[in-house]
């Protein structure tokens, strides 16, 4: 279970293929406290640490395999070397939920429609399939590439739904979220609770 809330960005250093596809990634944190086996959300995806080490003054570095599932069912280019990835370590029992609650499992992938400048921040507008459109609504929650934002509009169109969100500078700096541009895939969480009301509403109107 993840919130959210980006704690470092770290850089695929290389890929091997193994069966499944095997990334090592570089990163700011301190792997000595981190076990084998533990949860990394790797923007927006949750993997398992099946190898680690250090790196010095960079951090470390750790390894997690990514199944052909998971490749078939996030963005296209996000698990080749020298992208960055979007990194937060599981939460633990009584630390501060910053964002919303946050599986670690894609539920589609977007694709960016526009940028735009609006004061010190930017609006970000994604468009997403049909699917995703009963899960999302103003003011509620989504996650983008792993990083928890809130909805600020919903436009159903009739084979898409376009959703924006305000990007503020800090977010923009301490994520990957910076570099987006029109044309960009990224990967959706819809919020764990809209998941369950839509189960629940489906099994009221039986």
């Amino acid at each position: 279970m993840f919130t959210g809330i980006i704690t470092d960005v770290g850089t695929i250093d290389r890929v091997e293929q193994r069966g499944d596809l095997r990334v090592i990634v570089a990163t700011g944190y301190d792997m000595s406290g981190v076990d084998l086996g533990a949860s990394i959300a790797c923007s927006g995806v949750c993997l398992t640490v099946v190898d680690k080490g250090a790196g010095g003054s960079a951090g470390g570095w750790f390894a997690a395999d990514v199944s052909g599932e998971t490749l078939s069912r996030t963005a296209a280019g996000q698990w080749t070397a020298g992208a960055k990835l979007n990194l937060e370590r599981a939460l633990k029992l009584g630390e501060e939920l910053g964002g919303h609650i946050v599986t670690g499992h894609v539920d589609g992938i977007g694709e960016i429609v526009s940028v735009t400048a609006e004061g010190g921040s930017h609006r970000v507008v994604i468009a997403a399939g049909p699917d995703i459109a009963p899960f999302v609504a103003p003011k509620g929650s989504i996650t983008l590439d792993g990083v928890s934002l809130t909805v600020n509009s919903v436009d159903d169109e009739p084979e898409r739904v376009l959703i924006g969100v305000n990007l503020i500078p800090h977010t923009a700096a301490v994520t990957t979220l910076g570099s987006l541009k029109a044309g960009s895939p990224i990967n959706i969480e819809i919020d764990v609770l809209a998941r369950y009301l839509k189960r629940m509403e489906h099994y009221r109107g039986r």
